[in-house]
This record gives structure tokens, sequence and C-alpha cells, in this order.
């Protein structure tokens, strides 16, 4: 059961960390040299992905801002779309201690997922903007 697990785990990581191309983190991974600078890359590129969410988050509220009804059914998503992705991120890394389980890679891993589903949500952020 646990190798299952691990080969799941492995297939789960890469393609998560496959799904990143941004310039800034490509750039940022050829010139690191060690686990923790890897780590800080990934984590560079989930803050880069979350401000354009942010960004974008404030683009939908404000055309949606002459509702008020919308502004909070739309703040009240986000708000349950947080506690989804960390919720998920938890899931995918379920072990009391991950540092510990799953090795030096899984902040990178962690962090690349949270890219990763952020920039998925973007998506449908977008979706929503058109609809305003």
């Amino acid at each position: 059961m646990r190798s299952l697990r691990t080969a799941i785990f492995l297939l789960l990581a890469s393609s998560f960390a496959f799904s990143q191309n941004s310039a800034q983190y490509q750039a940022c991974t050829e010139k690191a040299k060690a686990q923790p600078e890897l780590n800080d890359c990934a984590r560079q590129e989930a803050d880069r992905v979350d401000a354009k969410l942010n960004k974008l988050y404030q683009q939908v509220l404000a055309k949606a801002g002459k509702d008020a009804n919308a502004v909070s059914k739309i703040k009240a998503a986000e708000r349950a779309w947080i506690v989804y992705r960390d919720a998920f991120i938890e899931a995918t890394y379920p072990a009391k201690d991950p540092g510990l389980e799953y090795g030096s890679e899984y902040l990178m891993d962690a962090a690349l997922l949270e890219a990763s589903l952020t920039q998925k949500h973007m998506a449908d952020l977008e979706d929503l903007l058109k609809q305003y």
C-alpha cells in the first residue's frame, strides 16, 4: 500500500512540477544548486501566481461593484475556494509530519501544487469576469 501511495505521490508531484512554466520559475530552477533553493523557486512561483489571482479577483469585484449581493457572493466563493485549496493540499500530503514523510521536496511540491490550483482557479475568475 505504501509503495502505491508513493507512486501516486511521485506521479502527482511530477505533473505539478511540469505545469509550472513561468520564465521566472524556469530561470530560478536553472540557477538552483540544492533543494532549499528549489523550494524557494517554487514558493516564489506560488506567490507570483497568487499575486496575479489577487489582481484578477479585484477586477471581478470592481466590475460587479454596483451589485452588493454579487460582491458578497463573490467574496464568499473566494473564501470557500481558499479553504478548498488548503484542504486539497493537505489531502494530497496527509502525513502528520509531511516534511518527514515526503522528504526534502515536500515544500517545493506543495508550493507547486498551490500554484497549479491557483492557475486553475484564475480560469474560473476569468469566466466570472466575463459575466459582469
